[in-house]
């Protein structure tokens, strides 16, 4: 066996440079970096620290976060403090105070994580947040989302640019493997933590992880779950094209509160598209992205719909809280649902939890992959 070429190369400040670069389209006000203690997240720090010393590059900043879930949550972000000082590097600790959740622990924790390090960036004045997510954690993404049947956009994984609470977030190292992470800070003689709860059975994210090795035996290693992603993203990219061609065509004169389509029209295109048309209108009605529910929720308001058309059947439905009713004539209306004492059934009450989005935002709003229910 040739150890050297089994052994994993470490990640040169010079090809870490053009990693961020690509990423960076745009002018940066200041950068902050999550960082949690981890190999990942002290690989990403230790090789913006080196490129602090090139000049050129916009301020960085960390931000680690105690949650406060555990007893150690506090002594890792007092670590991750002394390493970034260490680094040369200006250092903020945030805290999740109040009542923690009993359920969903990790996703409610991950919209806290999210929401102090945006608040952090906008309280300092930086345009960007940059994350450590590898390619392993893209392979995990997409294997959970495929156990909760998403569709396209969910299965286009994470972007290395997303917008997020007006924050641009970026994920530099997504296409690179984390044992090169590991080999860099062992190189480099960087010390991190390691997360108990990577290893804890009772969170998605840890079973997911432990089904990769065996998949990858089999020939679905994290690289090609990473070319799916690609190609599903560029598949996403044509079929929101032609959503939003379709939409602007159907799009007829707006009621108060709400929006009309011509449903003869919708009801003749590729039902991908008339999905997504209608979700978007709910989305834009809701401003809640994602969160009517299940893609299969959707999937049948649209067929009911559809169909109703087809036959000249008035029909009312709802779902997500918005109502959207077919006249005899074809003409397809959505407004936000009334308030009524005898509500018209919802096409699958209750809703059930939501999962991975069924499509995304236009990328000139640099929206795309905003909500993503997990990350590693």
């Amino acid at each position: 066996m040739d150890e050297a070429r089994d052994t994993p190369s470490i990640v040169t400040p010079k090809e870490f440079a053009a990693l961020l670069y690509s990423c960076l389209t745009e002018r940066a006000t200041g950068i902050v970096l999550a960082v949690s203690g981890g190999p990942d997240s002290i690989c990403l720090m230790g090789l913006c620290a080196r490129l602090r010393g090139q000049g050129g590059w916009p301020a960085f900043t960390v931000a680690t976060v105690d949650h406060g879930l555990r007893a150690g949550a506090r002594d890792e972000a007092l670590f991750v403090e002394a390493e970034a000082r260490a680094a040369g590097l200006p250092v903020q600790v945030l805290a999740w105070n109040g009542p923690k959740p009993s359920r969903a622990i990790q996703e409610r924790a991950r919209e806290a994580r999210y929401g102090l390090l945006t608040g952090s960036c906008r309280a300092i004045g930086a345009s960007h947040l940059v994350t450590a997510h590898t390619l392993d954690d893209q392979a995990e993404t997409l294997l959970f989302r495929l156990t909760r049947g998403t569709g396209t956009a969910g299965l286009a994984g994470m972007d290395a640019r997303t917008r997020r609470d007006g924050i641009i977030h970026l994920r530099p190292l997504l296409a690179v493997p984390k044992a090169r992470l590991l080999a860099t800070c062992a190189q480099a003689g960087w010390a991190f933590r390691d997360d108990p709860s990577n290893r804890d059975p009772r969170f998605a994210r840890s079973r997911m992880r432990r089904l990769l090795p065996a998949l990858a035996a089999e020939g679905l290693t994290a690289e090609r779950f990473a070319a799916l992603a690609n190609r599903v993203a560029r598949a996403d990219a044509a079929l929101r094209r032609g959503a939003d061609d379709l939409s602007g065509m159907c799009d007829m004169d707006r009621p108060p509160a709400g929006v009309r389509f011509d449903g003869r029209q919708l009801a003749a295109a590729p039902r991908e598209l008339m999905i997504r048309v209608l979700g978007v209108a709910i989305e834009r009605l809701t401003g809640r992205h994602g969160r009517h529910g299940r893609l299969e929720r959707l999937e049948r308001l649209v067929g009911d719909v559809g169909t109703a058309v087809e036959r000249g059947a008035p029909l009312k439905r709802t779902l997500g809280g918005v109502l959207v009713a077919v006249s005899d004539e074809g003409l397809i209306t959505l407004a936000p649902e009334p308030r009524r004492r005898s509500p018209i059934p919802d096409t699958d009450s209750p809703a059930p939890r939501q999962i991975a989005p069924s499509w995304r935002e236009h990328p000139a709003s640099l929206g795309k992959g905003e909500h993503e229910p997990y990350i590693a």
